[in-house]
């Protein structure tokens, strides 16, 4: 395939926002006939790198090449198609992936016919492609976030006619559901309830590699989530870049609040949701999940600073006095909840004054659990025209000091555990010692724990917590 017929991404394009809604197509994956049998014989291995949105696409990947009787297999050196499934968030994920190409391209030596795709967000970027075509010959098939659906047909023309295909849509988006997935897990499943962003906070690639919000319907989740049910899962995870935007772009009454309420009736044992913004945290999303046992307490609020000039220049739209807000009532309404955030270091311009403000509101906050990260500057976003004027030692100094604030809060939240009983959902026995397993909490404590029953992945166990370490608890079953 010559050059000048790939589809190549444009983050120009990407961040293009219209009122027009989004399709929601229930017959536009298929297979072609002359595709059915493509994998018979072949094997494939994918590698996923990232966030849970890419966790999930990755089984909808692996669920498509099964389909096409492909067999996965564990290690890059059995297969026949290797997938990198890849993150944009920060740099160091993008070398990672780019390290890890160069490295397999060795297994060409042993296996001429072997095929080489990559995938996600780092797909879309103009930069990454311009590089794949430069230094990564090997590399034979490149697809985005908005096509995967088409993963039979570009198969096709990559292995069949020995053409090197490269389709990637710089668009807003569609929402696609008569998709395969092959699950991960056999008790805890992802669910999708949207895709896409439009934040656009200064510093996030997101919202170009993935498009605009929209929506599943209420419907089409519910669904899901009880063929998820009937097949014995215990645990679902919502998710979306901003799930609390969820249902606006459909005109949805209640919103995320309402599908929060639709999905704990169903009577699944356990529902978490991932990732929410502060800025449309709503009260009725507070009293939805106060008023629900099955929605886990547990709550990922992302900070990202503690200064309100930083949070105006990230384009985070809420003051700190917003979030105290917010954190304060999910901690009055939601019992024994647990919170974990992400914060960023070393963005441009940040004094030595305005990180103290972001070690404030850890001391106010006290989190359960924080990511912690120095700002990486994203091609195409608007942090990256601005001068990166804060020197690295400054930056690694700042994350040294926040990383000892954070452990520290993160070992007294769990101190909070010892002589408790809590639920604890199985996820199975140690590689080490059979007799230990492990599992977590509604809080998404991870817990250690012996006992003298044979337990199966799915089970709720009651375990007493014995000892509490900075990321883990110890105990043993009731």
């Amino acid at each position: 395939m010559k050059k000048e017929e790939f589809v190549l991404p444009s983050l120009k394009v990407a961040q293009r926002r219209t009122k027009a809604r989004s399709n929601i197509e229930k017959e536009l994956f298929e297979i072609p006939h002359e595709v059915k049998n493509l994998g018979v014989d072949r094997s494939f291995y994918l590698r996923t790198y990232g966030c849970q949105a890419n966790e999930r696409d990755g089984e909808t990947i692996a669920g498509i090449l099964e389909t096409l009787q492909f067999t996965q297999v564990n290690t890059p050196e059995e297969a026949d198609l290797i997938i990198l499934n890849t993150c944009a968030v920060r740099k160091n994920a993008e070398d990672k992936v780019l390290g890890e190409l160069g490295s397999l391209k060795r297994l060409k030596k042993t296996n001429p016919d072997l095929m080489f795709a990559m995938c996600g967000c780092m797909a879309q970027e103009e930069e990454i492609i311009s590089i794949i075509l430069e230094k990564y010959p090997h590399v034979d098939l490149v697809f985005g976030t908005h096509n995967i659906h088409r993963l039979p047909q570009l198969l096709y023309q990559a292995m069949m006619n020995k053409e090197r295909t490269i389709e990637v849509f710089s668009k807003e988006g569609d929402v696609i559901e008569n998709l395969p997935v092959k699950r991960f897990g056999t008790h805890k499943a992802w669910v999708n309830i949207m895709y896409g962003c439009d934040k656009f906070c200064t510093y996030c690639i997101v919202p170009y590699t993935r498009g605009k919000e929209r929506s599943r319907t209420v419907e089409d989740i519910l669904e899901e989530v009880k063929e998820l049910q009937d097949s014995n899962f215990k645990e679902i995870t919502l998710l979306g870049q901003n799930v609390n935007s969820y249902g606006k772009d459909l005109g949805l009454d209640g919103g995320f609040a309402h599908l929060l309420e639709e999905v704990a009736k169903t009577g699944i044992e356990r529902i978490r949701f991932t990732t929410s913004h502060p800025w449309d945290f709503s009260d009725a999303m507070v009293d939805a999940i106060a008023k629900y046992d099955n929605i886990m307490p547990f709550i990922h609020l992302p900070v990202q600073s503690g200064d309100n000039d930083m949070l105006k220049i990230m384009g985070r739209r809420y003051t700190v006095e917003d979030y105290k807000e917010t954190f304060d009532k999910l901690k009055a309404k939601v019992k024994n909840c647990a919170f974990s955030t992400d914060i960023i270091v070393g963005f441009p311009n940040e004094t030595e004054e305005q990180f103290q403000r972001t070690l404030d509101i850890v001391d106010y906050c006290q989190f359960d659990n924080a990511f912690t990260f120095i700002y990486s500057p994203r091609e195409g976003t608007p942090a990256a025209k601005m001068k990166d004027n804060v020197a690295m030692e400054v930056k690694q100094d700042r994350l040294n000091r926040l990383m000892e604030k954070t452990n520290g809060y993160a070992r007294q939240q769990n101190v909070k555990y010892e002589g408790m009983v809590c639920k604890v959902l199985v996820d199975g026995p140690s590689k080490k010692n059979k007799e230990v397993y492990s599992g977590y909490t509604e809080q998404n404590k991870l817990v250690n724990f012996v006992t003298d029953k044979k337990l199966n992945p799915g089970d709720i166990v009651e375990v007493e917590i014995l000892e509490a370490k900075t990321w883990t608890l110890k105990g043993k079953q009731i």
